[in-house]
């Protein structure tokens, strides 16, 4: 179910910071008709540590209504209180969702066998397939390849976002895990490396700017038909990587904005990227023909 190109929804706002619920629609249409594989709302893209909890179920709401079952949504439920993740993964399964994406607990920086116990524990709260997300970066721990091994046996344990930056890492994941445990990419960038090695797709950024490149990438590489994908790969590798020239989901909507999709809206402690960032990201639009025409014309 969850393989090719998932896209990692940002969360549009308003000026006044409410969520702004008719774009939103708006832009999962468009990932819809863009043929994305799945969706992937309220993860770290979706800005998830700054909504509410009702903004956060209204979201995976809004996105399940204009999906309307023509592919699956992945909502984010990840955090570091084990109890209050399983309360809200066991809501989102009564709403429909198809799986749940999680990440691993942040800040609290558990051992290894806390990272197993808590993933277990939510596991077995509820029935949904369960994509572990695996992200250093921003959480100060890494799922080492054993503890990934030993969570792949618990059967709705499906799937994992590495994000982890480490292919001799990613590589020794794929050779420990069954194969029918599936290994996603979690850095766009990175995204034909890992399939090449046996990852099945991508939990996308820059899906949400080029749903339809991200796709094509993805279902060459599972055709494989490496060389078609590497040309995509080459073509849009300065927008994967100044997608990230500020904190993710920064560059991503500003990006957004100057492409007309939508009005580049952040909450604290999230800001607008700086003079420099922004004048990075325009280039990169520009180069490739992405800049909405009023700003091409500026």
């Amino acid at each position: 179910m969850f393989t090719g190109c998932g896209t990692a929804l940002v969360t549009p706002f308003r000026r006044d910071l409410s969520l702004d619920e008719d774009t939103l629609r708006r832009l999962v249409r468009r990932q819809i008709e863009a043929g994305v594989d799945f969706l992937v709302p309220c993860g770290t893209t979706g800005e998830s540590p700054v909504l509410t909890h009702d903004e956060h179920l209204r979201v995976v709401e809004i996105v399940l209504e204009e999906a309307a079952g023509k592919l699956p949504v992945v909502a984010g439920a990840g955090g570091n209180d084990t109890a209050k993740i399983i309360r809200l993964a066991r809501e989102l399964e009564a709403m429909g969702v198809h799986g749940l994406l999680s990440v691993s607990p942040y800040y609290n920086k558990p051992s290894q066998e806390g990272i197993y116990q808590h993933y277990k524990a939510i596991a077995s709260a509820v029935r949904l397939p369960i994509i572990v997300y695996n992200v250093p970066g921003r959480t100060s721990s890494n799922i080492e390849p054993a503890t990934l091994k030993r969570l792949a046996e618990i059967d709705n344990i499906v799937a994992v976002k590495e994000a982890s930056g480490n292919m001799a890492q990613i590589s020794a994941i794929l050779n420990q895990v069954p194969e029918t445990f599936t290994v996603l990419s979690g850095d766009d960038a990175m995204t034909v490396p890992v399939m090449s090695v046996g990852g099945k797709g991508v939990i996308s950024t820059a899906g949400n700017e080029i749903p339809a490149e991200m796709t094509q990438i993805a279902k060459g590489c599972l055709a494989g038909d490496f060389a078609a994908a590497r040309r995509l790969h080459h073509k849009y590798l300065p927008l994967m990587e100044v997608n990230f020239v500020e904190s993710n989901p920064i560059p991503v909507k500003a990006a957004m904005g100057l492409m007309g999709l939508l009005d580049p809206v952040w909450r604290l402690p999230l800001v607008p990227p700086s003079p420099t960032s922004l004048a990075k990201i325009e280039k990169v639009l520009r180069d490739l023909g992405l800049l909405a025409t009023v700003h091409a014309a500026n």
